[in-house]
């Protein structure tokens, strides 16, 4: 596999590592039991995909980097996640709006890479794409219940939906380092997800009584490593263990 499409692996498996991060920062803050069982239990399904993705691609790359380096050894500009993935959560309307926008994505994503060219990859999508369903439903059902529900979470779900919007454009911008991936059938074109994408988050606010915006601006920048001022503080958190202890093991 082209050293390109290694890079492509590597930030699929960012967006699932730094969003799994983010989500677990819920974990004894969540507004209610069942979250806060739930919440982190998404987390660790977004970081078990992201495992089995920076392995292969270590394993691809043979440059001797195993899960933990490609997750906890790289500089900032090194990580490839998209935008949307490393912004702070926010409120639990914030926060659930996010992971139903990814989660509709990855269960697009995943269903097209099942029928990948690529076997390791076939696999690791018919596990994930399960995981995937799960999430977008979960989410969804908490989208409609908040956005048709009070009139303060009505307005949380109504401003998460204003903040959000300028970063979900970048789901669908091609990856400079996947374009031969897509072309061999290893990796789906994004851009062609957009249609079914668009046509689930309508039905979904249709319910909520939430309005999806029109030509936003789509932020850009994380697939080349260009990031918001938040990847740095994540990544202080996220690298500590490492960066404080190299190489240690328990």
């Amino acid at each position: 596999m082209p050293a390109a499409w290694v890079a492509a692996l590597i930030g699929l498996a960012d967006d699932h590592l730094i969003l799994g991060h983010r989500l677990s920062e819920w974990c004894g803050h969540a507004p209610m039991l069942e979250e806060d069982l739930a919440m982190p239990n998404i987390a660790l399904d977004l970081i078990g995909q992201a495992r089995g993705l920076y392995t292969y691609a270590g394993d691809l790359e043979g440059a001797g980097r195993d899960e933990d380096a490609l997750a906890f050894g790289r500089l900032e500009r090194a990580y490839r996640n998209l935008l949307i993935c490393e912004l702070p959560n926010g409120d639990f309307a914030h926060t659930m709006l996010r992971q139903f926008y990814f989660a509709s994505f990855m269960q697009l994503f995943w269903q097209e890479t099942e029928s990948s060219t690529d076997v390791t990859l076939e696999a690791i999508a018919a596990k994930a794409v399960k995981e995937a369903q799960y999430h977008r439903r979960h989410c969804a059902e908490w989208v409609i219940r908040l956005g048709d529900g009070t009139d303060e979470s009505a307005r949380r779900m109504a401003e998460a939906v204003t903040l959000l919007a300028p970063y979900t454009g970048e789901f669908f911008i091609a990856d400079p380092e996947a374009g031969g991936a897509v072309e061999a059938g290893v990796l789906p074109d994004t851009k062609a997800l957009q249609p079914a994408w668009q046509a689930d988050i309508e039905q979904v606010f249709a319910a909520a009584k939430l309005v999806l915006p029109e030509n936003v601006y789509a932020q850009k920048g994380g697939r080349s490593g260009l990031h918001t001022e938040a990847m740095g503080h994540l990544l202080a958190q996220l690298q500590f263990m490492q960066r404080s202890f190299p190489d240690m093991t328990w």
